[in-house]
């Protein structure tokens, strides 16, 4: 018998020693001085832009990564399998790719804190008869295999026996909103952020009904009781929500598509088709070291491209200059599409010297934005506004909340410049940056006409026909505020 218990104490003594010689999963990164972070590719977690890696994901994963001290590694997947497969072979430290908590997926993987939510939609083409519940489908519903949405109509399923659906390996969530469009499915499930994103450039994606609202987003670890990296994530998140970083990050990648408008966006986009290509190479030749897309962007919000719009002020022409401004950089004859083009960019290229070189990009050119609308004065008197109340006079997510204060008399009569519609200016910004984000993916997507294809004229230009309304139709179409309610739910 005492033999017996010396062996047993020398196997744990062992054990111990073993565990003793087993680095923790925090003390590996470091020493490897690297974090390995999986994420899916895609415009809301990861992607590659002319200025280098984006993704909301990516972003706050390198934020993390700072914290930690050490170098991040982003691997970007096409599937959920096989990123939980590397998760759980030990190849990646977290899954950071605005996943939503679900009891099903938490029997496999740990979560981490909390930092968003989202909600599901489902989805159809504008035009088919809007399904309100389950029992309304008449067709192909098909999802991500192990996505949220499929552990969602997991348990959806006991309430509504009947339902059934397909799931694929072989697409991602936006191949699967293009397929919809495309009429290949009929029916999917989309992520509310995902599918604002999607809709700036195909307006003709409707929401059935929400299937799930404020599901909690948290990255995910293995599930092996080390807790040295999650210990690390509670103060990460807790600090990231206090200094706003959070929020800025918010503001920057979903901050401009909350709102959603069907009309507007699908005149948009028949504009681009229709009427851009007699402009293109003026916005092109004239735009300097300013993105010809963003001029475009501007000039659409300013004019719809009419070279003979007029505002009640006298603003006139398809950048909608002043008489002043007109010039002051030159421009004769407003009415003049070229004169007023290169006369707009210009001006805008003025304003964005004025705005303080030690704002970064993107935010210095929202700033321009709003002071091509409104003016530097009153756009940097809200800027002494935010620093006065502690936020950052330099980040727009900032100087955004205090805009609107502007029209507010405790407020204005206390500034430089006094009133202003610092309300419209936000939404002119967030109207534009919509704009150049749709012309941006249209653009590099070879969905532009090409402007040799399309007659070129230098006469002035009549007034676009706009995108007629569509009949209200229960069956078919949603008002913008039906739309709007389920976009906020």
């Amino acid at each position: 018998m005492q033999k017996l218990l010396a062996i047993f104490s020398l196997v744990l003594m062992l054990c111990a020693c073993d565990m003793q010689q087993q680095p923790s999963q925090l003390a590996h990164i470091k020493a490897q001085n690297k974090i390995r972070v999986g994420t899916l590719a895609g415009a809301s977690n990861y992607y590659q832009a002319p200025q280098g890696v984006q993704g909301f994901e990516y972003e706050l994963a390198q934020e993390f990564a700072d914290y930690v001290g050490v170098e991040l590694e982003m691997v970007p997947f096409f599937n959920l399998s096989d990123m939980f497969a590397r998760l759980e072979s030990g190849d990646l430290d977290i899954i950071a790719s605005g996943l939503t908590y679900n009891t099903i997926r938490a029997e496999h993987y740990r979560f981490g804190p909390t930092y968003r939510t989202i909600s599901q939609k489902l989805v159809y083409k504008q035009g088919r008869t809007r399904p309100r519940e389950f029992e309304d489908l008449t067709g192909n519903l098909t999802v991500l295999a192990k996505s949220s949405h499929s552990l969602a109509l997991q348990q959806l399923k006991q309430l509504h026996p009947e339902l059934s659906w397909n799931e694929t390996e072989d697409m991602d969530e936006e191949e699967l909103l293009q397929a919809v469009i495309d009429g290949e499915i009929d029916y999917t499930l989309a992520d509310s952020h995902t599918l604002s994103l999607f809709r700036r450039y195909h307006p003709n994606l409707s929401i059935g009904f929400s299937v799930t609202r404020n599901d909690p987003i948290a990255w995910l670890l293995r599930k092996d009781g080390d807790d040295s990296l999650y210990a690390l994530m509670v103060p990460f998140f807790g600090d990231v929500k206090k200094s706003n970083q959070l929020y800025v990050l918010e503001e920057k990648y979903f901050g401009h598509v909350r709102q959603f408008n069907y009309v507007n966006t699908l005149a948009y986009i028949e504009a681009i088709k229709d009427t851009l290509p007699k402009y293109q190479p003026w916005f092109e030749q004239y735009a300097g070291n300013i993105d010809w897309r963003l001029l475009a962007a501007l000039s659409y919000q300013e004019s719809m491209w009419n070279p003979r719009a007029k505002s009640p002020t006298g603003v006139r022409g398809i950048m909608m200059l002043t008489q002043a401004t007109a010039k002051q950089v030159g421009v004769t004859n407003r009415l003049e599409p070229e004169q007023n083009i290169k006369g707009g960019a210009h001006y805008l290229a003025k304003v964005i010297s004025w705005i303080p070189e030690r704002i970064p990009q993107p935010d210095r050119t929202w700033f321009a934005l709003a002071s091509y609308n409104v003016g530097w004065g009153h756009v940097n008197d809200a800027r002494i506004i935010t620093e006065q109340e502690g936020a950052s006079p330099d980040k727009w997510a900032d100087v955004k909340k205090r805009l609107p204060l502007l029209i507010k008399k405790r407020y204005y009569r206390k500034t430089k410049y006094g009133y202003a519609r610092g309300d419209v200016a936000v939404k002119y910004v967030d109207n534009i940056r919509r704009y150049y984000d749709a012309l941006v993916w249209l653009d590099e997507n070879d969905a532009i006409a090409n402007p040799s294809e399309k007659e070129q004229s230098t006469e002035e230009a009549q007034p676009e026909a706009q995108a007629s309304e569509p009949k209200p139709n229960d069956n078919t179409q949603q008002t913008n505020s039906e739309q709007q309610e389920l976009e906020n739910n």
